[in-house]
C-alpha cells in the first residue's frame, strides 16, 4: 500500500520544489529582518509569508492551470495590493507605510520568480531591492535636508497674529503656501505647506516654541 502511494509521487519535482520553498522563505527572511529592524508595521514573518504563499501559489499556478497557468498568479497580485494597502496609514499630517506596502509588493514578485523557477531574477531581485532600502538612504536624507516639505498648523488668538508666521517663513528663507483656514472657540488656525532646508525647518521650529502669539503648532 505504501509503495504504491510512493510510486505516484515524482520525487525529483518534489525535491526542486521544496528548494524553490526554501529560497522563497530565504528571500522573504532577508527582506522581513531589514524591515523588523527599522520597526516598521510589517516583519519578518510577515515578508517570509508573502514571499512562502506568492511561490506556493505560483507551483500550484503551473501544476493546475495547465491551459491558463497565469490564472491564480493574477491573482496574487490582487490579494497583495489589499494586503499593502492595510499597512499604509495616515496621520494628521502625513501618509506612512508605502514603502513597507511597496516592498510587501516587490516580495511576493520575487517569491512568484521562485515558483516559476527563475532562481536568478529572484536572487538578483533581492539584492535590488535590498540595495534600495538601505543604500538609497543617504541620498534620500541628502535631498531632505535641501528640500524638505512639511505640513504646519498653527494655532494664534486672532487672524492678525499670523503675520508673525509669514515673517518667520520669509526670515528662515522658507517657502509657504497656504492650504486650509479653521475657526474654533480657542481662536484660529491654519495649514501651510512649507518648503526649505532641514536647518532652517530647525531655526524655523525653535522660534515657534518662543513665540507668544503662537498658542500651538503642529507638523
Amino acid at each position: 500500500m505504501i509503495k504504491n502511494v510512493l510510486s505516484g509521487f515524482d520525487f525529483d519535482i518534489i525535491s526542486s520544489q521544496m528548494i524553490m520553498i526554501c529560497i522563497s522563505i530565504l528571500i522573504g527572511a532577508i527582506i522581513g529582518a531589514e524591515r523588523e529592524y527599522g520597526n516598521k508595521s510589517a516583519g519578518l514573518r510577515t515578508f517570509i509569508l508573502v514571499s512562502f504563499g506568492s511561490c506556493v501559489f505560483t507551483i500550484l499556478s503551473i501544476d493546475i492551470g495547465v491551459a491558463n497557468p497565469d490564472r491564480l498568479a493574477a491573482n496574487i497580485i490582487t490579494g497583495i495590493g489589499f494586503l499593502g494597502a492595510g499597512v499604509i496609514f495616515k496621520d494628521t499630517t502625513k501618509i506612512g507605510g508605502i514603502t513597507t506596502a511597496t516592498t510587501i509588493w516587490a516580495t511576493a514578485s520575487l517569491g512568484m520568480s521562485v515558483g516559476a523557477g527563475h532562481i536568478y531574477l529572484a536572487l538578483l531581485g533581492t539584492v535590488i531591492v535590498m540595495l534600495i532600502l538601505k543604500s538609497l538612504i543617504p541620498l534620500q536624507k541628502f535631498i531632505d535636508d535641501r528640500h524638505k516639505i512639511r505640513e504646519y498648523r498653527i494655532a494664534t488668538a486672532t487672524m492678525a497674529d499670523f503675520d508673525v508666521c509669514t515673517t518667520l517663513f520669509n526670515q528662515y528663507h522658507l517657502k509657504s503656501v497656504l492650504l486650509s483656514e479653521q475657526k474654533n472657540t480657542n481662536g484660529f488656525s491654519r495649514t501651510w505647506q512649507v518648503t526649505g532646508s532641514l536647518h532652517n525647518h530647525g531655526l524655523l521650529v525653535s522660534q515657534l516654541v518662543q513665540e507668544s502669539k503662537v498658542l500651538s503648532y503642529q507638523f
